[in-house]
């Protein structure tokens, strides 16, 4: 007893260093938001200045369209998330329920793109937008986003988990495939959904590297791209650009409290207790 006491306190200290090692830097933010910037680098450090500097949050715009990185954020993330969405749970859907032939061979094969780095595709992606005169749009970052080989491979095992009894009974009523797919399988795969949704959402929303290769004019930059270009060569507004992630930061945290509901609950597939 006093082992498994000892192993418990053990892990729980482990998890709350942890934790609190994840927090301090957002916490840091937040205190650096709301200082004067001749009190960013004093020492001792303080968590607040003399006085709360919530003007800073108002003073993102004055010098960068901020709002602008944000829209653009915004834009590119949520199309990416549904056509994710979209293409993943209609690929997954193919290859765990139909039948046809060379189909774990084909699965194969697009999993296998999986294990090619990004650094890899890079140049040969922008030689290809670059001939369609896609760099510098939003469609540069849109239109490799709308399919993944970790969504559909996530989706598949997902699906695979789901009785042939609710398919069975769906195609005896008449359904199609389609109907299937839509009917049963969609309805009950949102604790899956909900978590690509959620990898998506961070995938895209922290994305620099893909702005930082594509984009060039400052009314297409992205958030992580627009708060890069915050910083001076010789001097940088730290409270200001602490309080431009902070807001950068707050979507992540509303996004992943939503879906968490659905982490929590799973799956709940009525009717098969017999089964």
């Amino acid at each position: 007893m006093k082992t498994n006491l000892g192993l418990k306190i053990a892990a729980h200290a482990v998890l709350l260093a942890g934790a609190i090692t994840m927090i301090l830097p957002f916490l840091w933010s937040v205190s650096t938001s709301l200082k004067n910037i001749s009190e960013v680098f004093v020492f001792p450090p303080t968590l607040f200045g003399e006085s709360i500097q919530w003007e800073n949050y108002l003073r993102i715009s004055d010098r960068f369209p901020f709002m602008t990185y944000l829209l653009n954020s915004v834009k590119i993330t949520v199309i990416a998330v549904v056509a994710q969405l979209i293409t993943s749970s209609m690929a997954g859907y193919v290859f765990a329920r139909l039948k046809f032939k060379y189909r774990e061979l084909l699965f194969g094969l697009y999993l296998a793109t999986m294990m090619i780095p990004a650094q890899v595709t890079m140049i040969p992606n922008f030689i290809i937008m670059r001939f369609y005169n896609l760099v510098d749009t939003h469609w540069a970052l849109i239109l490799p986003a709308l399919v993944s080989a970790f969504g559909t491979f996530l989706l598949r095992q997902f699906f695979l988990t789901i009785p042939a009894s609710l398919e069975d009974a769906a195609k005896i009523d008449g359904c199609t495939p389609f109907g299937v797919y839509w009917r049963i399988f969609i309805p009950l795969s949102k604790p899956a959904m909900a978590t690509l949704g959620v990898f998506v959402f961070m995938g895209m929303w922290n994305d620099f590297l893909s702005p930082l290769v594509y984009i060039n004019s400052q009314e297409m930059m992205t958030l992580p791209l627009g708060l890069a270009s915050m910083q001076g060569m010789y001097s940088t507004d730290w409270p200001v650009l602490m309080a431009g992630t902070v807001i950068t930061i707050i979507p992540l945290i509303v996004v992943f409290l939503l879906a968490q509901d659905f982490f929590i609950k799973g799956i709940t597939l009525s009717g098969l207790k017999g089964e």
